[in-house]
């Protein structure tokens, strides 16, 4: 339980770094469109693809993190500090 502030926090500054980020639409000229791994995820997994995360947000005793690469999106539900679950939004 201490160490939920400390994971809050680095969530918060996270998502507050890529939000100051320019924003683009589309896939660049020259770079491949990116595929979601699947409709399913671990939020490990989709770090590891290079998704970053854009929010994160109280939901009772757990925190919901939503994610983005291009334009692919994902919302994570924190089990815990290594248990999560995500699921696509488009």
């Amino acid at each position: 339980m201490q160490r939920l502030p400390l994971v809050v926090a680095l969530f918060l500054s996270a998502s507050g770094v890529s939000a100051q980020e320019a924003d683009t639409l589309g896939t660049p000229l020259g770079h491949k469109e990116v595929t979601p791994p699947a409709a399913q995820a671990s939020m490990g997994e989709l770090l590891s693809k290079g998704y970053q995360i854009k929010a994160a947000v109280p939901n009772g005793s757990k925190f919901v993190v939503f994610m983005q690469k291009d334009q692919s999106a994902y919302a994570c539900e924190m089990q815990s500090l290594t248990a999560s679950r995500c699921g696509t939004l488009n």
